[in-house]
């Protein structure tokens, strides 16, 4: 393997990338009420009974803990409390351990950020184009989804899955959602070949170096990467998922792969690697800069997300953080660094939501601070009736539904409806926004959506006004499609009155038409495609990181 010396300074000075925040004397908070401890118990009360899981909080001010306490309990089966030392996977906040892997590597120069994947992942596929290790970093490689790669190929989510198994299915693909650096989409698979990467260049586990470059020198005794899911956890809090009956199921992953996910650890372990991002005891500045620096878009804008972080603003104020999901876990860390607050919540149960929690924490302490939200506005229904239909993406080919329900306008399915802030524009959460068009000539037809979610560029959406299929039409889509890049085929049938997609160990996709050759099933988008004379010839599918994965239909079939 061709090592070759780093270009990681000159990549945080270069036109592709966004000078990071201060790092230096950063400005302490204001005075916070004297009663905050108080509040932020009534915060978590809803999730404070001896027969529902919960979460621990962790606060730090100034580079010190302020406020450590748990909610809620660790083990069910066992009436075991959450503590401040309790023990939970983090999900998607590994990323930014992984992220920190490949700097340190930089820095050694052991590798460029700028290097080709397949200068250390050789069996990676030749695409046509170069994707690099900062693609990777930064979600702009382009790269299919694992988890829905998986799922296509008859994968089911509790099953066991390994680094081979990612890496198996990666080096069957053939094609991109995009061409590397064109655009910006959050992907699993990326971090899971940085992980890969990590272990290939400096020799050793990434679990190991991690421990021996980041959590030993930070004091993080009770953080590691699982690399064994059968591995004994001390003071593990188990995960959970709500059942239909109202009571709780244990829901663990049964996951071997690491890089995107795998870091167990406490909230007081990441109070203590959120501070070295603003006083960059581990790494450096260097470490702290590349951590803090957003990506730059084709156009010239932040793309919002640097080593393995979000990098953005939350009510006026500069934050860095990320949230975490997986199995029954869910996470999220935040710091402030201009005002040296840094918050953690980790939750074991998976109707929580930690990121709400921890913006009602950060209003706590910052108060005036942060800037009011907009206010919403009230809208005729009539308004918002003429808003809602169906809405499809000529780029990725996906489907988003709006409905009226109960006087409001939502997404077809959602349980929070869409906040007007006038003039088209809606608010969803705290800062998705949704943009709806003035009609042209006051033809429906012609209203356009467009959707900011956590990218700055956004999604862009036109009203379907392709006519349904007739009943009698469905029969010609049956038949036997396969996607080689997965080994999977597919029996497109009719059942039960629906149209339906089947395959070995999944549940069928109950095909709901959105018109012409187009069709919904949950997250999914499936387009039948047709041949130049007009026979259907093939199908693909879509949902929000995998596009257009093409099933050809098998021969013999129509």
């Amino acid at each position: 393997m061709r090592i070759r010396r780093s270009t990681f300074p000159l990549a945080l000075i270069a036109a592709a990338w966004v000078s990071p925040p201060s790092i230096a004397h950063p400005r302490s908070a204001d005075p916070v009420p004297a009663d905050r401890h108080a509040q932020v118990d009534a915060i978590f009360a809803p999730w404070s009974s001896t027969t529902t899981p919960g979460c621990a909080v962790g606060i730090a001010r100034d580079g010190a803990v302020d406020y450590m306490r748990g909610y809620g309990m660790a083990n069910l089966e066992y009436d075991i409390p959450i503590a401040p030392d309790s023990v939970f996977l983090s999900g998607s906040i590994s990323k930014q351990f992984t992220a920190a892997s490949v700097a340190l590597l930089a820095q050694d120069g052991k590798l460029s950020l700028d290097d080709d994947i397949r200068l250390h992942l050789p069996e990676m596929p030749d695409v046509g184009r170069t994707i690099t290790i900062a693609h990777l970093i930064h979600h702009s490689s382009g790269l299919r989804e694992q988890g829905q790669l998986l799922y296509l190929a008859g994968w089911r989510s509790d099953d066991e899955m390994t680094q081979a198994d990612m890496l198996a299915i990666a080096v069957k693909q053939r094609g991109l959602n995009f061409p590397p650096g064109s655009e910006t989409l959050y992907n699993n698979l990326g971090y899971t070949l940085l992980a890969l990467i990590v272990e290939r260049v400096s020799g050793m586990p990434l679990r190991s170096f991690a421990d021996a470059r980041i959590f030993k020198p930070l004091g993080m005794t009770s953080t590691h990467f699982q690399d064994d899911h059968t591995g004994i956890v001390r003071r593990r809090a188990a995960g959970y998922q709500a059942h239909v009956d109202g009571s709780w199921r244990v829901s663990n992953p049964a996951s071997d792969y690491y890089g995107p996910t795998g870091v167990f650890t406490t909230v007081g372990d990441l109070l203590k690697w959120q501070d070295n991002i603003i006083h960059a005891r581990v790494g450096g500045t260097g470490l702290a800069a590349f951590t803090q620096t957003s990506a730059r878009t084709p156009s010239g804008e932040a793309s919002g997300y640097g080593g393995g972080v979000f990098v953005g603003t939350y009510r006026g104020l500069p934050t860095i953080g990320h949230d975490g999901v997986h199995a029954g876990y869910r996470a999220d860390a935040v710091t402030f660094p201009d005002q040296r607050l840094s918050i953690v919540t980790l939750c074991n149960g998976a109707s929580i939501a930690p990121q709400a929690l921890t913006q009602r924490i950060a209003a706590v302490y910052l108060g005036d601070l942060l800037a009011p939200p907009l206010p919403s506005v009230t809208t005729p229904e009539a308004e918002l009736a003429a808003l809602a239909g169906i809405y499809w993406s000529p780029l990725t080919d996906e489907v988003v539904r709006v409905e009226m329900k109960d006087g409001s306008l939502r997404p077809t399915g959602a349980s929070s409806p869409l906040e007007s802030l006038g003039s088209g524009v809606f608010r969803s959460g705290e800062t998705a926004r949704w943009q709806f068009s003035p009609a042209s000539n006051g033809t429906p037809d012609t209203r356009e959506l467009r959707i900011w979610d956590a990218w700055p560029t956004p999604r862009a959406f036109t009203r379907v006004n392709a006519p349904m299929p007739a009943a009698a039409a469905l029969a010609e889509f049956a038949g036997t499609y396969r996607i080689d890049e997965v080994g999977m085929r597919y029996t497109v049938l009719m059942a039960d009155g629906t149209l339906r997609v089947r395959w070995p160990r999944q549940s069928d996709l109950v095909l709901e038409p959105v018109g012409g050759d187009r069709f919904v099933s949950g997250p999914w988008t499936v387009t039948f495609t047709r041949s130049a004379q007009g026979t259907v010839d093939g199908l693909t599918f879509t949902a929000r990181r995998l596009r257009r994965m093409r099933a050809e239909r098998m021969e013999g079939d129509g």
